[in-house]
């Protein structure tokens, strides 16, 4: 079940379970978002983007994280971009930048992002780690693509994005999201590797290989 801005706007005053509040900073105007009839709350963006650099690089293989693989620092640039100043993102290009808010979730609520139609209408697609579960703590990453012909400026402390929160049956309270990405301040790309299923059916396929 989503729940609507003013329910929001009590939860985030005069929390149900103090031991376990939702919490967002900077807060939203209280009285704006009681008032505001939405079922979601507008985001801001925030001052860090991570650009892919240039790379002579033929392949990226994600899975490799030997000593020969490329790093992060390689891959990418960082980029802060004071309030008041914008960053320029030209067609077919894509950039991670981050939410301003730092968002707390209690293990009663999960959260899913979407872009604004009002971006979209002019080329900007932005796309999240859609799902936010139950104890996420940290910034929200933010992937936006110029799918435009014309470059866009976007500018740090703009409303970029909208998150809808939904009501969880919590079960045990201690089981919340311990992914990599809780408790970010700045975009990352993340790694990712195979589970052990992955590595089950490929061991499979070489060992059918085998003569």
């Amino acid at each position: 079940m989503i729940v609507k801005a003013d329910q929001l706007a009590r939860e985030l005053e005069n929390p149900e379970n103090r031991d376990d509040p939702l919490i967002i900073t900077p807060r939203p105007d209280i009285n704006a978002l009681r008032s505001s009839g939405a079922a979601s709350l507008d985001v801001r963006l925030g001052r860090w983007f991570l650009a892919c650099r240039p790379s002579r690089t033929g392949l990226f293989d994600v899975y490799e994280h030997n000593a020969e693989a490329p790093t992060e620092a390689k891959l990418t640039k960082t980029y802060y971009v004071p309030f008041g100043e914008g960053f320029v993102l030209h067609p077919k290009a894509f950039v991670l930048g981050i939410t301003m808010e730092w968002f707390r979730l209690p293990a009663n609520r999960a959260a899913y992002v979407i872009g604004r139609s009002s971006w979209g209408r002019h080329g900007l697609i932005i796309a999240t780690a859609t799902g936010v579960h139950p104890g996420f703590t940290g910034c929200l990453a933010l992937e936006l693509s110029n799918i435009g012909e014309i470059p866009i400026t976007i500018k740090p402390g703009t409303t970029i994005c909208q998150i809808f929160f939904q009501k969880v049956d919590c079960g045990e309270q201690g089981l919340v999201d311990r992914s990599s990405f809780v408790g970010r301040r700045k975009p990352t790309l993340g790694v990712i590797e195979l589970d052990q299923m992955a590595k089950d059916l490929a061991e499979i396929k070489k060992a059918s290989l085998t003569p």
